[in-house]
């Protein structure tokens, strides 16, 4: 879905970006291999140190944790996604002040970091009377952030759609918000799912923030349980996996609804290569 949103790279694009992918991953198994390294010098890659994570209590706290990430990023993500369509909407509006207090969020809020706006909730609400639970102290400021990356994704859904499809809405007797609900908006939605997987994924990585309200998602509770247990890299490495292996199968999934894509959408993105 990237490419409604950004032009196809070209030939030269592409190969320079092959190069580049190439170069990044050799330094990368570099490093890798400098850490592993060091990690076998002092010690850390010995048996007596990973096998507390052959246990389910280790584990069956780490789910717990992975349990309210998810929970946190599926909240987010629903108060998000029905706040960037508003956003989106009102963009798209015919009446100037909406446009106008629409785009103006959008604009501003996608220059600020999500831990600023987490450190508002966390620090200054309170200071007027609005003391949220901890679990909103962190859903409020991430829903808050990613409202305005997924209004830009509605946004294009809703361009993508042929002009034709409005118009044939409005001939026969739909009203402008029938035709949006019940003609663009179910079109719109189906090109965009790729991106708005892809969004959720990011938006599952900024749960690590709640670090920093103390809500007890994985990263949390992967410092917890590494102060108690003094594997501190063991329970890092861990704990980069599974946000490795969450992570790598939603991105698949936006891949396989990318490759799975509406004729009409590859349509409108070869239109610009044949022009």
């Amino acid at each position: 879905m990237s490419n409604l949103l950004f032009d196809q790279p070209g030939p030269r694009a592409r190969r320079r970006i092959r190069i580049a992918t190439a170069v990044g991953a050799v330094a990368v198994l570099a490093l890798l291999a400098l850490a592993v390294r060091q990690f076998a010098v002092g010690g850390q890659l010995d048996a007596d140190r990973w096998s507390p994570y052959a246990t389910w209590p280790m584990w069956r706290y780490l789910l717990n944790g992975l349990w309210a990430t998810a929970l946190a990023a599926v909240v987010s993500a629903a108060l998000a996604m029905a706040a960037g369509l508003a956003l989106a909407l009102g963009r798209l509006s015919r009446r100037r002040w909406v446009r106008v207090s629409a785009g103006a969020y959008v604009e501003v809020v996608r220059t600020i970091p999500a831990l600023l706006l987490v450190y508002v909730v966390l620090f200054a609400l309170p200071r007027y009377g609005l003391d949220l639970p901890l679990f909103w102290k962190l859903v409020v400021p991430l829903a808050v952030s990613n409202a305005a990356a997924f209004a830009e994704i509605f946004r294009a859904g809703v361009l993508s759609v042929e002009r034709g499809q409005g118009e044939a809405g409005l001939a026969v007797g739909l009203t402008q918000g029938q035709t949006m609900r019940l003609i663009i908006l179910p079109q719109a939605a189906r090109r965009v799912l790729p991106s708005i997987v892809s969004q959720s994924v990011g938006l599952l990585k900024d749960t690590s923030l709640g670090f920093v309200v103390s809500y007890a998602e994985l990263l949390y509770s992967g410092k917890i349980l590494a102060t108690y247990n003094g594997l501190l890299i063991q329970t890092y490495i861990v704990v980069a996996l599974i946000y490795l292996v969450v992570n790598a199968s939603l991105s698949k999934l936006a891949r396989t609804l990318d490759a799975r894509d509406t004729p009409g959408v590859r349509r409108l993105r070869e239109r610009p290569a044949r022009a």
